[in-house]
């Protein structure tokens, strides 16, 4: 026997939080970003045989001050670099963003000076999709996640705190061609004097 049964018809028990945030997964509106192969995925759920459009999503903005959500899709030069940060720092806030592919989460097979090794080195991310290219399920899949941590993201000066150090750390971490190498992937080394088929 608890208050719920003592309330009238027609009264829901909830938080500001909780009504915010199932208002703003709601309404999610995504940047056009497609930088390579992975845009042709990420277009793929625009079709009825996905249909993005049951979340709320089928419109994709050609403009960032109407998106909350930038896809990146594919991997990011060096030259476009500037460009997707400017795309991110024109879209209004509360804004999100996945990293779509092996390529934008980091730096795939590109592993040299003109690919950038993860876009989390420019924009903070908040959902990695692996994958080359991930299928058009997969990037429902990572939607579905994203609301999820809409739905339960805080408000207000907690939320404004959180952003900022995210990002402050995105920035901070160390590039991954950077990084020291934990084993050699395989790789066939040749002994002088010996056979590699040995």
């Amino acid at each position: 026997m608890g208050l719920e049964e003592k309330l009238p018809a027609g009264f829901v028990l909830t938080t500001l939080e909780n009504v915010v945030g199932y208002m703003r997964k709601a309404s999610i509106w995504p940047a056009t970003f497609g930088l390579a192969c992975c845009a042709i995925e990420m277009m793929a759920v625009g079709t009825p045989d996905y249909d993005i459009a049951r979340f709320g999503m089928e419109r994709f903005s050609a403009t960032p001050r109407q998106a909350d959500l930038m896809i990146v899709a594919g991997r990011v030069s060096n030259k476009m670099a500037p460009v997707v940060r400017q795309v991110y720092d024109q879209m209004p806030n509360p804004k999100w963003v996945i990293a779509m592919g092996v390529c934008a989460s980091s730096g795939g097979m590109f592993n040299n000076y003109a690919i950038v090794q993860g876009v989390d080195h420019i924009v903070p991310v908040d959902i990695y999709l692996p994958g080359c290219p991930p299928r058009p399920e997969m990037l429902l899949n990572a939607i579905i996640e994203l609301h999820d941590q809409i739905q339960n993201s805080k408000l207000g000066v907690n939320r404004v705190a959180a952003a900022r150090a995210a990002e402050e750390a995105a920035l901070r971490a160390t590039p991954t061609h950077l990084m020291p190498a934990t084993h050699d992937h395989g790789a066939l080394t040749a002994t002088p004097g010996k056979s590699l088929l040995a």
